[in-house]
Formats: structure tokens, C-alpha cells, sequence
């Protein structure tokens, strides 16, 4: 894998140079090798510098991304976190916008798979309304600093844009099941489907600014306290 040379003679392994800088990033302003596309997060690691993985490097930069934002972390920031050279990070990504897109695919990744699933698309519609939501905590509390770089977003590169474009169809997707729901009589009709679904994202959303996995409170357990606690209020009332 062509990789930037970092010049000092304590790397583990030779580099090989090049003859240029490498070009510098359109979306970040930073540095980039040319490389090889890198291998999605979830599909296994790739290794460059020896005691890294892509994983690794990626779980450190939405790390730092939650804590400074997106737009104030740097690559030096970044290799300080890692305790690499700015240079061993192009062994792994080719920009800091590469991270970025990484790992908001890793979470829209998790959240569209769960409306793929046929349990989402078949059945009585207030049975795929839960299994959405029941399936969207899990992803939230599974991936969850992936989750909560996703929810922050603020829109200004173009790798940001296209996120929060496929997130916008997701919750238009789910909106479609409560008003389903809504149709077939199964939620109550006298609320207002367009607060139903706010108020929904809202306290399922909030998951990312509170909840610690590993905690007390275990995510399966955390999933049924809040389908009893929306499903109570939205079931129609029987006499």
C-alpha cells in the first residue's frame, strides 16, 4: 500500500518515499497519500503500522470527533490521541475525511439494515413499528459514539450532506410505519402523526447524550422501558 514516508528512523518498518507531498485534501485541507480505497469498518481490520488497525485508528477518531467536533480535530490531534505520527495514519485512511465517512457509514450502515430486514416490512404495522424501534436502540447502544458523531452533524462537507441525507430517509421510513400504524387504527388517531414522530426521535435520539453501555441498565432492558413506555401512550384505549 503506498503510504507517505514520515522521515524518522524510529518507524518500526521502511516506508517507501515518494516523489511529492502528498496532494492535499479537497474536503479537509489535510495531507493525503494516495492509496488504495479503504475497506469499509465492519467488513475486518486492515493492518498497516505494526500494533494498528483501521479499527482501531477509527474508534479513536470518533472518539476525538465527539469531544472537539469534526471541523476543530486535526490530523496532529489525531496522531497525538493515537500516539502515531501524522504520517502512520495515512497508512490506514487517505484523509481525515476519510474517517468521517467511515464511520458515519458504519452507523447509517446499522440503522438501514434494520428497516431492510423483512420483520420491518411484513405484519400487523404497530408489530414493524416496534421491531423498527426496537432495532434502531440496538444499533444505537451497540455503536454508539458512531451514533452520536451522526446525530451531531452539522452539514458542512459534502461527506456530511450525503450522511444526513440517507438519515433523513430513515426517519421519513419509520414516519411511514407510524403512520401506518395510525391507518390501521392500532396507535391512537387524536395525536398529531407529525408530533407522534418527533417525539419519538426525540427520546430514542436522546439515548446517545445519556446512556453508558455496560452501565446498570442493560441495553435489552433499556429497549423495553421505552416500546412500554411509548407503546402505553399510543395504543389505542380499549374499553
Amino acid at each position: 500500500m503506498p503510504a507517505v514516508s514520515s522521515g524518522s528512523s524510529s518507524d518500526p518498518a521502511p516506508v517507501p518515499a515518494v516523489d511529492a507531498g502528498p496532494a492535499e485534501s479537497a474536503a479537509t485541507g489535510e495531507p493525503a497519500a494516495a492509496v488504495a480505497p479503504v475497506s469499509d469498518p465492519v467488513s475486518g481490520p486492515r493492518r498497516g503500522r505494526p500494533g494498528y488497525d483501521q479499527q482501531t485508528v477509527l474508534n479513536v477518531a470518533v472518539d476525538v470527533f465527539n469531544r472537539h467536533g469534526y471541523e476543530a480535530t486535526s490530523m496532529g490531534i489525531l496522531a497525538e490521541n493515537l500516539g502515531i505520527t501524522k504520517s502512520a495514519i495515512y497508512h490506514h485512511v487517505t484523509s481525515k475525511g476519510d474517517l468521517l465517512r467511515l464511520a458515519l457509514d458504519h452507523a447509517l450502515d446499522g440503522l438501514e439494515a434494520v428497516l431492510d430486514d423483512p420483520r420491518a416490512s411484513s405484519g400487523a404495522a404497530d408489530a414493524r413499528l416496534e421491531f423498527v424501534l426496537r432495532g434502531t436502540i440496538e444499533v444505537l447502544t451497540e455503536r454508539l459514539p458512531f451514533v452520536t458523531l451522526l446525530l451531531r452533524l452539522r452539514g458542512n462537507t459534502e461527506i456530511e450532506r450525503s450522511a444526513l441525507a440517507r438519515r433523513r430517509e430513515f426517519d421519513h421510513r419509520v414516519a411511514g410505519l407510524v403512520d401506518a400504524a395510525r391507518s390501521e387504527g392500532s396507535v391512537r388517531s387524536d395525536i398529531d402523526p407529525r408530533t407522534t414522530t418527533r417525539l419519538l426521535f426525540g427520546t430514542i435520539n436522546s439515548i446517545v447524550e445519556w446512556y453508558r453501555p455496560g452501565g446498570p441498565l442493560p441495553a435489552e432492558k433499556l429497549a423495553d422501558n421505552i416500546i412500554t413506555m411509548v407503546f402505553d401512550g399510543l395504543h389505542t384505549r380499549r374499553a
